[in-house]
């Protein structure tokens, strides 16, 4: 059997860490088994709609990597990949017409005041809340076909056997079962005739072949429903995976001060794509063997079903910029060097950042220049910062201080090195040795330091190092010192020792 899976999202809103968590086991999944990814829209409700979604929602599958074979934007055999087309041409109307005419789904018109006047008295009398009945589940169709006349507003519903115990195999939990007694009969066709996910998503999943669904737990309540509507059809149903939950580190449901943004402001915050992926799929998932760092290709080889945990997942941050380091140190340093450049001269980036914290704004707006006037200097200082960074926006502060005649100076960084008394002397020296150079080499710098602390006695260069570093750059911890001196170039380096020396007096 070959696997097709599918990613379904509603054009309702961009994308958030726990919708792309599925499309990414979806994209996994495939990918592992050499099988096909559909990406189908679902926009049956059209009032909740917004315009823009859906190209948000194909966007945040390119930024995290997850490829897919048939969609709304590539087509494929089984279009079409929205639901409101499919409806308009009117791929569902015999599968409605199959259902009503064996009387595994009927016409109800209840009124609106009628339906809450039945969830009243259910909550009143303490029973089950949902729609279990009454006079259209068994109206005759004379009845049926009198209110049509008369045009009064129904809907269609799915009629739930009851009596029964209804079996579902989860893919994580194994057999479920639930008393068809429990369960309501849902809506399949709304009043303005458009279906609901309950009747659409199933009926496209067996035309489209769809062997895996992918979806949150959320739905397994929903699930006997699903299976009762594909035995009424004679359908084989697919195979139902429901992931659990995703929580934060406080044990409470995720939302935006965790982290549950947009996929895509992950990208405006300067998190690589494949970095994000990573994190994503290891929340509630485990390769084995104590593997994290993983790309696409590796998570693939490596996804299983039953490495899915039945267990809410946890969104931790810290280990999202753990991970999102090391990809970026994985990186070449000319790749990492064009992504930094073009993340930093990037609108989007700028007005992320103008509206979370200008100062980051502005150090990216100074590298973006640095990229373009000062090519060689920029790539040394992005090179030089590889190991320390957690992603592209950090890579501004972090180098900032390369494309400034005078750093900002950390106020615990000079308390700390003020007033020492070897420090005047020291620098007079450097500058000496470095003045009319044009350049000097790593080597160089490392000979003319270390060549001092042991002329005047140093056994340990901290003394000696540090205080040069908070002259260079306004901090105490950054690159190598005879690296970044190197990279500075005598003449920068005189000038930052002057005025370091005034500031460290």
């Amino acid at each position: 059997m070959s696997v097709r899976v599918r990613y379904a999202p509603s054009p309702t809103g961009s994308p958030h860490v726990g919708n792309i968590r599925t499309a990414l086991f979806d994209h996994l999944f495939a990918q592992r088994h050499g099988g096909q990814f559909i990406v189908r829209i679902e926009d049956t409700d059209q009032a909740r709609a917004v315009e823009g979604t859906e190209q948000e929602i194909l966007e945040s599958l390119r930024y995290v990597g997850a490829q897919w074979h048939e969609g709304p934007d590539i087509g494929g055999p089984h279009g079409l990949y929205r639901q409101s087309e499919r409806k308009a041409a009117g791929i569902y109307q015999p599968v409605i017409d199959q259902l009503l005419d064996s009387g595994a789904a009927y016409w109800a018109f209840d009124t609106s005041e009628e339906l809450t006047e039945m969830r009243e008295f259910q909550q009143i009398n303490k029973q089950k809340i949902g729609y279990f009945g009454g006079v259209w589940r068994d109206a005759t169709p004379a009845q049926v076909e009198a209110a049509r006349e008369a045009g009064k507003p129904g809907v269609i519903r799915l009629r739930i056997p009851r009596g029964e115990t209804i079996v579902i195999q989860d893919g994580i939990r194994g057999r479920v079962e639930r008393h068809s007694d429990d369960v309501d009969d849902p809506v399949i066709i709304k009043g303005d005739g458009m279906p609901t996910y309950h009747f659409a998503a199933m009926v496209d999943d067996h035309l489209m072949d769809i062997t895996h669904v992918f979806r949150g737990e959320e739905w397994i309540s929903s699930a006997p429903k699903h299976m009762v509507l594909f035995r009424a059809l004679g359908w084989t149903p697919p195979e139902f995976i429901h992931v659990p939950v995703i929580k934060g580190k406080d044990g409470a449901k995720l939302s935006k001060r965790h982290g549950d943004t947009a996929c895509l402001d992950y990208r405006r915050a300067g998190y690589l794509g494949h970095a994000l992926a990573n994190f994503i799929a290891l929340i509630g998932w485990a390769p084995g063997e104590d593997r994290e760092v993983m790309s696409m290709d590796e998570m693939a080889e490596a996804f299983s079903i039953r490495g899915i945990q039945p267990s809410p997942g946890v969104f931790d941050p810290a280990k999202l910029d753990w991970l999102s380091g090391m990809h970026m140190r994985r990186l070449p340093s000319e790749e990492l060097f064009s992504m930094v450049a073009d993340y930093a001269g990037r609108s989007e980036s700028q007005d992320y950042w103008q509206e979370k914290d200008p100062a980051v704004a502005g150090a990216l707006a100074k590298l973006a220049g640095a990229a373009t006037e000062a090519p060689e200097l920029a790539r040394r200082a992005v090179e030089l910062e590889q190991e320390r960074v957690t992603n592209l926006a950090a890579m501004g502060p972090a180098t900032e201080f390369f494309f400034v005649d005078e750093p900002e100076f950390d106020e615990k960084a000079v308390k700390k090195w003020a007033g020492q008394p070897h420090v005047p002397a020291m620098f007079d020296a450097f500058i000496a040795e470095l003045q009319g150079k044009e350049t000097a080499d790593e080597a160089v710098m490392e000979a003319m330091v270390k060549g001092w602390a042991e002329a005047n006695g140093f056994d340990k260069l901290g003394p000696v190092v540090h205080p040069t570093r908070v002259a260079l750059t306004g901090k105490t911890v950054g690159p190598g010192l005879w690296e970044l001196m190197a990279a500075l170039g005598p003449a920068a380096v005189c000038r930052r020792l002057l005025r370091g020396k005034e500031a460290l007096a």
